[in-house]
């Protein structure tokens, strides 16, 4: 497959004439964690106290939205942020949301969403799972669904700049690293292989 060019830079490349917009396209990879735990505790919080979820309930739909994470970050990472699109503009969109962290892929700034983007994403996320579930229900599985999301930055920005001795951890960071110096049209999983295993876009073991 063709080369794109790749830099082991770790500083970031201006994206914006705006300085105003460039601030906004850098996030500090803790970022997650300080923004969307207190969320995570507060739906925790009310399911438990509130909409008065069963303990099997709440394990249950806990695990749900956790899984249910996995499939969506999948999905984002392979039909949406890897979707080239034609006309220039698109072209650009498609640079500033994904095209640039392959291009860049050691930038320390842009290695977890900006809150700019992750913030309607939650939103709008919460309130389609509100017009199908219960607060029962709807509690337990969007927390575990943002913790997810949570667990899904902080090891994307550790596989790119942490170095693991973990056999676990290294074989994580393994497929992804084969993402961006192998075969971009494979391993789409970045917290997880489970979904490239299930719909076969792993990377094929050596014998």
């Amino acid at each position: 497959m063709k080369k794109n060019y790749v830099s082991n830079s770790t500083e970031s490349v201006r994206m914006f004439k705006s300085d105003f917009l460039e601030a906004f396209s850098k996030v500090h990879w803790l970022t997650p964690m300080i923004a969307y735990l207190p969320v995570v505790f507060f739906f925790v919080y009310r399911s438990l106290f509130v909409a008065h979820s069963t303990i099997g309930q709440f394990i249950g739909m806990f695990l749900v939205g956790l899984l249910s994470w996995s499939l969506f970050e999948y999905v984002l990472h392979r039909w949406v942020f890897h979707y080239v699109p034609k006309a220039k503009w698109a072209l650009r969109l498609h640079f500033v949301f994904h095209g640039v962290h392959h291009d860049y892929p050691n930038d320390v700034k842009r290695l977890v969403m900006p809150l700019s983007v992750s913030i309607p994403l939650a939103v709008g996320v919460y309130f389609a799972l509100r017009a199908f579930l219960e607060p029962v229900y709807l509690y337990p599985f969007y927390s575990a669904f943002v913790l997810g999301y949570i667990f899904y930055d902080t090891v994307h920005y550790a596989l790119h700049h942490f170095n693991f001795k973990g056999e676990f951890w290294k074989k994580i960071k393994k497929h992804h690293m084969l993402h961006h110096y192998s075969d971009a049209t494979k391993g789409f999983g970045v917290s997880s292989e489970l979904w490239d295993k299930i719909l076969n876009s792993g990377f094929p073991k050596k014998k």
